[in-house]
């Protein structure tokens, strides 16, 4: 059953597509205090709390105090409130068992028992919001009603599923080129390549650089040719540059966010100065999302939008006021005091409150400061791409995936894990957002692979292969100035190889199990304790996840680790994969068991009574063979395997679903 509830004049967020009359009375299991800004409910001993899908810590979120206000930190820790993404949906399982949904695009505080261990306390800026109050038998049937009402997550093209490689730093065609390349030299499968910033001329949007990039569109039918597609980033804002289209068409139509004197807003990011599209209009959202032609014409079908929760460097009037403290500052004899406020100075003046809080949007008419809305500008963004790409190539899937979100943007792209770190504390946490990612409606979803900034290590690369192996997007991407890390840079590159190859053997399964969530409105990654209900141990374990109704992933994320210990909710088939070609099954019952796994071993179980699809590894997802199956677990186990296009637009799960 599902409650919807209203409190004061909330802004409308579009995250919610089904009709719901509104509820009489109060917000079921809640006390409401402070204005209806604050709603507290109290938790009983052996309550779990699931769910704000991309944050930190577990998949228990008890114990810790998060914000909802996406936010730019790629150095994110256990001490980190907020992430790239906003996405408001809790579910409580224990004493009682109900999901609630705070609509609300500004600042949201969840205090999950971080200030009293039995109280959840939810903190609005301001009260106005909606609430959706769900409730169900189990926790799979609420998510599945949560998610009927959000609408039908986002399909991606079929070789959005094969193995991409990324870094910040390919700054030139031959660069790509060799990419392509050494990946066929070394006989390791891609299917994309990714152009981060320095593929723009000077950093400006739906724009190519003339040296660098002289042919791109020759330069994307060349890759095409290889089953290679290239998939170039677009940020949210554009460069003020007198003769440069779009900042000219955006002025002159009035597409920008304005300050409070009603002048465009200025901001700073990768080109400079820049201004913000106000992609909370739908006119705005018309003329960027026709942008991306540009590029469709040169025959990209793949984009990924960055920099969009929005991320600012700097404001003008706040870069003046630091640059002449800092002059106060150096004309003085620094003691501890004024070299921590010098330090703090430089360090504080990216993505500052104040700056949110000082440009505006136009909601229907109507003023309305960026910090109301905040959490909705990526989503828009995303939105405006996926809206133009329905109008300018109705009939073909284009790859879209986004940095920042909010409930509403699953419908339009995917998103990335935002920007990680090479550390073993972040493979764990990115398992550890799937599920939560999966009930906010994020199918199509996964981590940089490596871990996007610091130095990884070849142990490191090992183990994440072994956990994106099963994410729908698999990407290998790095920041500017860390170890290069593509696959062939290692001394271990045969083993690299051979876990892209099982990557590109359990496409089959990974994609039928991607499409059966996404039609069925249902989750890819679950919890144990989603499925083994009565089992209090599989309710607690927060490091395995069940993959559809087969799978059970058990990844290894700790440094030298040479195993790990597992807990088998029934009897289960572990199977161990060095290769395609050369693997290991054993049944297990249920209960602990230690595992050992070399670093070259990727471990997984398959669920009692179940099987798999495999097929033989290919250079791309074109050329794999379905026709030509095998089957890992069960004799006389049956799976229900979806098969389409990969490209069309039109899904139907009867007609493209057979029994194998």
């Amino acid at each position: 059953m599902i409650q919807k509830y209203q409190y004061g004049n909330p802004i409308e967020t579009e995250a919610v597509v089904t009709e719901i009359s509104l509820s009489h009375g109060t917000l079921p299991f809640f006390q409401t205090t402070n204005e209806n800004r604050t709603f507290s409910y109290g938790l009983s001993e052996e309550d779990i709390v699931y769910g704000l899908g991309e944050q930190v810590r577990g998949i228990n979120k008890r114990g810790w105090k998060y914000q909802s206000f996406n936010f730019d930190n790629p150095n994110h820790e256990e001490d980190t409130q907020s992430l790239y993404g906003a996405h408001n949906f809790l579910l409580i399982s224990g004493k009682e068992l109900f999901g609630v949904f705070f609509d609300y695009g500004g600042m949201v505080e969840f205090d999950v028992g971080f200030t009293d261990h039995s109280v959840l306390q939810v903190t609005l800026e301001s009260a106005d919001c909606m609430i959706y109050m769900i409730t169900g038998e189990t926790e799979r049937e609420i998510v599945k009603q949560f998610r009927s009402i959000i609408g039908q997550s986002y399909i991606a093209p079929k070789w959005a599923f094969g193995y991409g490689q990324s870094r910040w730093g390919y700054r030139t065609e031959e660069d790509v080129r060799a990419i392509a390349d050494k990946h066929a030299e070394y006989g390791i499968p891609l299917d994309s390549i990714y152009l981060d910033i320095d593929y723009m001329e000077r950093y400006k949007d739906f724009t190519v650089d003339p040296t660098r990039f002289s042919d791109l569109k020759q330069l994307q039918s060349d890759m095409l040719a290889r089953g290679i597609h290239l998939v170039p980033i677009i940020d949210a804002g554009v460069r003020i540059e007198e003769g440069y289209d779009v900042y000219e068409e955006g002025v002159q139509n009035d597409y920008f966010c304005k300050d409070a004197e009603g002048k465009d807003f200025v901001g700073a990011v990768w080109p400079g100065k820049v201004h913000f599209p106000d992609f909370m209009k739908s006119e705005t959202r018309n003329w960027f999302g026709e942008k991306y032609q540009i590029l469709l014409d040169m025959g990209i079908d793949g984009f990924w939008n960055d920099m969009n929760e929005p991320a600012i460097f700097y404001t003008e009037k706040h870069l003046d006021d630091v640059m002449q403290r800092i002059n106060d500052l150096s004309q003085q004899n620094m003691g501890v005091n004024e070299f921590f406020e010098f330090k703090g100075l430089v360090e504080g003046i990216s993505n500052r409150r104040e700056d949110y809080d000082s440009f505006y949007h136009e909601i229907d008419g109507e003023k309305v400061v960026h910090s109301k809305v905040h959490n909705l500008y990526g989503y828009q963004m995303t939105r405006a791409a996926s809206e133009g790409f329905d109008r300018l190539v109705p009939d073909k899937r284009i790859l879209m995936f986004s940095r920042a979100s909010y409930i509403g943007a699953h419908r339009f792209g995917g998103i990335w894990q935002g920007d990680n770190k090479s550390w073993w504390s972040h493979l764990l946490m990115n398992l550890q957002m799937l599920p939560s990612l999966n009930m906010a409606g994020f199918l199509f979803n996964g981590a940089d692979t490596c871990g996007f900034g610091s130095q990884t290590t070849e142990d490191l690369v090992m183990r994440w292969l072994q956990l994106s192996i099963f994410t729908p997007l698999m990407r290998n991407h790095s920041a500017l100035g860390t170890r290069e890390q593509e696959l062939y840079q290692f001394a271990n590159v045969a083993d690299t190889k051979k876990m892209i190859e099982i990557r590109y053997g359990l496409i089959p399964y990974i994609y039928s199990e991607y499409m059966k969530a996404v039609l069925n409105g249902d989750m890819m990654f679950q919890p144990l304790g989603f499925v083994f209900r009565e089992d209090d141990m599989a309710r607690n374990v927060e490091d395995q996840l069940l993959l559809g109704d087969e799978l059970m992933i058990t990844p290894i994320y700790q440094q030298n680790a040479q195993g790990r210990y597992v807990y088998l909710p029934e009897e289960m088939m572990l199977v161990r994969m060095r290769g395609l070609e050369d693997l290991e099954t054993q049944i297990l019952p249920k209960g602990h068991h230690y595992v050992p796994a070399k670093c070259n071993e990727l471990i997984f179980f398959i669920r009692n009574g179940k099987k798999i699809p495999l097929v033989q590894s290919a250079d791309n997802t074109t050329s794999l063979d379905t026709n030509r199956l095998c089957f890992l677990g069960w004799n006389d186990a049956t799976y229900a395997l979806y098969e389409d296009d990969g490209i069309s637009k039109s899904c139907n799960l009867e007609q493209n679903l057979r029994t194998v």
